[in-house]
């Protein structure tokens, strides 16, 4: 297998006052977020008289995490989980660097950032699937089930706010947008020490 390409600064501007960007997500990896974000978004907010919208959103998210799983073994060097997903010691120290306000940037996810794209994409499969198996015959009205997907929708939602205050949080503490990251691809090339 060819070895990764390393991140090439590129110029965002023609005069020197803004500083060089490196490309770190490519389009797949921002495709799959914002469609997630809107199939999330779909299934939370499509009212119970369009119960197929609902489901079709599940669906969509839930295809969309498998697609993911693959780029994250076959896809670009930062949309690898060998390039974010760490031990829960280091995610650990991580936070505790995070408290004492002296965490490391990364260029592509940090170990924090590393293990909510887990715990997403897991929540995700888990409200999807549940909510699938209250479609089927079996698991129809059954009470379980339904409290099992109430309770892994209300966590992925949970899990989507604390997401949100980490983005926030990272992009003030490390004065970087990384909406913007995810849109355009692009982040500040690291600075040398």
């Amino acid at each position: 297998m060819p070895k990764p390409a390393k991140a090439e600064p590129v110029p965002v501007a023609q005069s020197g006052a803004h500083p060089l960007m490196v490309r770190v997500w490519d389009p797949l990896v921002r495709l799959f977020h914002w469609s997630l974000v809107l199939s999330f978004v779909i299934a939370w907010f499509s009212p119970v008289s369009s119960a197929a919208l609902h489901h079709w959103a599940g669906y969509a998210a839930a295809g969309l995490v498998g697609l993911r799983v693959v780029w994250g073994v076959a896809g670009t060097p930062h949309a690898r989980f060998s390039d974010f997903v760490k031990s829960p010691r280091i995610v650990l120290g991580y936070l505790v660097d995070m408290v004492k306000g002296r965490e490391s940037r990364h260029i592509g996810h940090n170990p924090a950032g590393g293990a909510m794209v887990l715990a997403l994409m897991a929540g995700m499969v888990t409200a999807s699937v549940s909510g699938y198996m209250m479609t089927t015959d079996r698991y129809f009205g059954v009470s379980w089930v339904e409290t099992f997907h109430r309770i892994s929708v209300h966590v992925l939602l949970f899990l989507v706010v604390a997401h949100l205050a980490g983005v926030a949080f990272a992009s003030l503490r490390h004065r970087e947008n990384l909406v913007r990251a995810m849109i355009t691809g692009l982040k500040r090339a690291p600075t040398s020490r």
